[in-house]
């Protein structure tokens, strides 16, 4: 049994069960709902004509050039699928590790994580110019015999991409479809009993199904583990694998998977905050879930400043030129407010969070992941644009100045994620009600005690 309350105050199996299902089937659209969709609508309009408009004329309005071929693009492309390894992990390591405080936040870590992996994967085919041709990237059959090639890093990040996709979306269903059922059962109206119905698969809660379902669900969370390691150290190598200095280090792939969970786990923060309050679920979604949270920033963000502290010993300790030029020029260079930026964001910053008042505090824990998540994408930005924009050649080196079509393509981006939130918040349970379920037993002794 947890030494804390897992869920606060007297809960039962129909309790719980009302307050999720309803937030779905009976509760009025709430303004704050309504606002939000909104203003996602408008940034999510304003990317798709952004996307349009780089289709009919090319990369070139963005600020890329060379020497800086990747700009926003590929940084963007790795925040993304960054953001997106908090739900795996939530789910998969965190169930195989017997940790009932996920119960009340994987569902919608989960489907943050399906998001968050599908705008990543949009990226790397608007950067390469041509998208029309990007079906190249699949092995599919031809009669001209050819094959991708597969020493380039666009290949691997096409397969990390879709095997995360798949095998995330299919654990995110497996583990809804319990839910879908009681949805089913409560639907008020026809057609919503037959959509839900048709997508619970004909799901009636016995024991032969429970018995299937936790064995199948076992063995996808065996199955996503893995990925959460493999997936980010692949998009790692699209650097480490150069000789590029700056990008040349073996210590990527798991200084790649901490900044990964740690910018994953912001934006869980992030989200979980705001919705809590919005639809009253302090009982459900407790501060011992935000500190717990943050427990696991104070981790990885560790990880990530031993990262940092590690890249520049290297640099040094090589006595290679251009590897001490470029930890030079990161600290003093012409790029070094995004260096000393992500380093105040990303190492410092986070050194509150060893305040248990600052941990239980909500208000600065989503600053803090506000923050934390800037941090990041400022990392990315400063090891692509200012490891390239000096080069091996002196006379191209050149600046990166970013247009407002990377600017207009980021938020809209942003838009697009918080929409497709919205839209799942709305229609789907955003915490699994069969999974709240199982700790009302572990919590009702100590409800009262907890509520107090």
């Amino acid at each position: 049994m947890a030494s804390t309350p897992l869920i606060r105050g007297r809960w039962g199996y129909a309790s719980i069960t009302d307050k999720i299902a309803d937030i779905v089937l009976r509760r009025p659209t709430h303004w704050i709902w309504g606002v939000g969709l909104l203003v996602t609508l408008v940034m999510s309009v304003f990317f798709f004509g952004a996307m349009g408009y780089l289709f009919t004329r090319g990369v070139g309005i963005w600020g890329v050039n060379i020497p800086v071929a990747w700009g926003f693009a590929i940084g963007n492309f790795v925040w993304w699928i960054g953001i997106g390894h908090a739900g795996t992990f939530i789910s998969a390591f965190l169930l195989l590790l017997r940790q009932k405080w996920r119960n009340s936040i994987n569902r919608f870590a989960e489907a943050m994580t399906l998001f968050a992996a599908g705008i990543a994967g949009i990226w790397p085919i608007l950067h390469v110019g041509r998208p029309w041709f990007a079906y190249w990237l699949v092995p599919y059959p031809n009669v001209m015999n050819y094959w991708p090639q597969w020493r380039s890093p666009l290949v691997w990040d096409f397969f990390a991409i879709s095997t995360y996709l798949i095998v995330s979306l299919v654990f995110w269903y497996v583990g809804l479809v319990p839910d879908l059922a009681t949805l089913r059962d409560r639907a008020t109206s026809k057609t919503k009993a037959m959509v839900y119905g048709f997508f619970a698969l004909g799901w009636r809660g016995e024991a032969r199904h429970w018995a299937r379902y936790e064995i199948a669900y076992l063995l996808l969370g065996g199955l996503a583990a893995p990925l959460v390691v493999s997936v980010h150290s692949i998009v790692s190598l699209d650097f480490a694998v150069g000789n590029t200095p700056g990008y040349h280090s073996t210590i990527f792939p798991p200084y790649f998977v901490a900044g990964a969970l740690y910018s994953g786990f912001a934006m869980v923060l992030t989200l979980a905050i705001p919705m809590r309050a919005v639809y009253g679920l302090q009982d459900l979604i407790t501060l011992n879930h935000i500190e717990n949270s943050c427990k696991v920033l104070i981790a990885t963000g560790s990880v990530v400043g031993y990262g940092y502290l590690t890249e520049g010993f290297m640099g040094w300790y090589s006595q290679n030129t251009y590897e001490q030029y470029i930890s030079w020029d990161r600290a003093f260079g012409a790029y070094a407010w995004g260096y000393w930026c992500l380093i105040v964001c990303n190492v410092l910053t986070p050194q509150l969070f060893w305040i248990p008042a600052f941990r239980r505090n909500v208000i600065i824990v989503f600053v803090l992941s506000l923050v934390i998540q800037f941090g990041m994408w400022m990392e990315r930005f400063v090891i692509i644009v200012q490891s390239l924009h000096h080069d091996w050649l002196p006379s191209s080196w050149y600046m990166f100045y970013p247009t407002v079509w990377d600017f207009t393509t980021l938020f809209g981006s942003i838009g697009v994620f918080f929409f497709l939130f919205m839209l799942f918040i709305r229609y789907l349970p955003m915490i699994s009600i069969f999974e709240l379920r199982e700790l009302v037993d572990e919590t009702s002794e100590r409800g009262e005690e907890a509520h107090g």
